[in-house]
């Protein structure tokens, strides 16, 4: 579980393929505290941690095809900068929304619109690939980011990004095009597919 708020951001030294897998090798500030099994969110993607090098700061994560398949991991190159959360502690403050760390699909970003102060990015994504709601003023996880939605239409939505949140994050490598991960609210979900079923039941 996490709460969408983004501890720093990590830099992919290393990709290795074997079979259907890809092995992940990532650095990060706070290297020296993981440990292997560990759960961490990559940009919104929950993986475990199956190696850690103290020394270096770096750890090692693995996706299977299915992950590959559904998030935006298949675009990841060495270099690549990638938003992590560490699992939520019990004993603190919840300043985020419910995160599971499992990926809805992808969204493409559409658009970026400097508001001279803040930045207001677009997105669109497959509507037909359920559940997929949004409502304005709703939660949403991109790149597992904590955010709220501003506009929503079907296949459609749009954030608004304050600068603190575009430097800590990977929003300031976002550019028109750029493939993310998105995770809509687990609250939404459940009420779309209760209503699905009611619907479906009435036919």
């Amino acid at each position: 579980m996490f709460t969408g708020i983004i501890e720093t951001t990590a830099r992919v030294v290393k990709i290795e393929k074997e079979n259907t897998n890809y092995h992940f090798t990532l650095e990060v500030p706070f290297g020296d505290e993981l440990a292997i099994d560990q759960s961490m969110a990559h940009d919104g993607c929950c993986l475990t941690v199956v190696k850690v090098d103290k020394a270096k700061k770096q750890y090692v994560v693995t996706a299977m095809d299915e992950t590959m398949l559904k998030t935006n991991l298949g675009t990841w190159q060495v270099s690549t900068e990638v938003n992590v959360e560490r699992s939520m502690r019990m004993d603190g403050r919840f300043d985020g929304h419910i995160v599971q760390g499992h990926v809805d699909q992808t969204a493409i970003c559409t658009r970026v619109v400097d508001d001279n102060g803040s930045w207001r990015f677009y997105f669109e994504y497959d509507p037909k690939n359920a559940p997929s709601i949004t409502v304005p003023k709703g939660s949403i996880s991109i790149n597992g980011v904590s955010l709220t939605v501003v506009d929503s239409e079907p296949g459609m939505f749009s954030v608004a990004i304050i600068p603190y949140t575009y430097m800590v994050t990977n929003f300031h490598n976002f550019r028109e095009g750029t493939v993310v991960n998105i995770e809509f609210d687990v609250f939404g979900k459940y009420v779309q597919r209760l209503l699905e079923q009611y619907l479906a039941a009435q036919k």
